[in-house]
């Protein structure tokens, strides 16, 4: 496991792409990691010139083909283990901003990389592989429901 040579953790930034779908269930969209196949949301590396949460926008097109209101606020951070080929697995923190999606495109940059699947709340926090994004899950769905 690779740190920066300062220890830091580096941040990545993470979109929490959500809709309300049937009888106002809401609904969390996933993404499978190109490597490992598991499902995840989409998360990337900050942009040049972009806050986290556009950056978070961003990513939430080019890996899940959808587009839509970003919350500049994050919900919190996940420990995330991200496998590079080059240097071994590093540990990345990831800033995970709610994603409130008004648009699905049927082609978007990495379809064929990934599978994208629309979860109910419940079904996505026991989906993905990291307990903390889980609860983020949750706790995100607790949040909306009070606004």
């Amino acid at each position: 496991m690779t740190r920066k040579a300062d220890g830091k953790v580096p941040i990545q930034t993470g979109a929490l792409p959500w809709r309300l779908g049937a009888k106002n269930v809401i609904e969390v969209l996933l993404v499978t990691g190109r490597r490992s196949g598991r499902w995840t949301i989409p998360k990337g590396w900050p942009m040049p010139g972009k806050s986290l949460a556009e950056a978070a926008a961003q990513e939430a097109f080019e890996e899940a083909g959808v587009k839509g209101t970003v919350d500049p606020k994050p919900i919190g951070t996940f420990r995330h283990v991200k496998q590079q080929l080059v240097i071994g697995d590093i540990e990345v923190n990831i800033v995970v901003h709610p994603l409130w999606v008004d648009r699905e495109f049927p082609k978007w940059p990495e379809l064929g990389q990934r599978k994208r699947k629309w979860f109910s709340a419940k079904d996505a926090a026991k989906r993905v592989d990291s307990p903390q994004l889980g609860e983020l899950i949750r706790r995100s769905v607790q949040r909306s429901l009070h606004h």
